[in-house]
């Protein structure tokens, strides 16, 4: 996918903290924990995806690798929505999936 055109109309950049989201707008930032670790990482939602049960954000590499995901592919992960400068202060949890172990 990198080089690729996303959703909002900017090529893909597999090196920048950026994810696709069913329903958040683009240009929000989001701070991402995954639960099994605690490592959050804060990304701008740029692309979208399929609705779907199991998935509620899909990263880039750079973002995934940050909160290390890139073995496990799929984890435990909480939203929260921050400002648009990107600091996390009083968040609302925007939402949460836990994986059902399917893959």
């Amino acid at each position: 996918m990198h080089g690729h055109r996303t959703a909002n109309g900017e090529r893909y950049d597999k090196t920048q903290l950026t994810a696709a989201h069913a329903t958040l707008p683009f240009n929000t930032y989001v701070q991402v924990t995954n639960v099994r670790n605690g490592k959050s990482v804060i990304v701008r939602i740029n692309d979208r995806m399929a609705h779907s049960r199991h998935r509620i954000i899909d990263l880039s590499k750079a973002a995934a690798q940050q909160i290390e995901l890139i073995r496990e592919g799929i984890a435990s992960v909480q939203l929260h929505e921050v400002p648009d400068d990107g600091q996390p202060e009083m968040t609302t949890v925007v939402s949460e999936i836990k994986p059902t172990g399917k893959k």
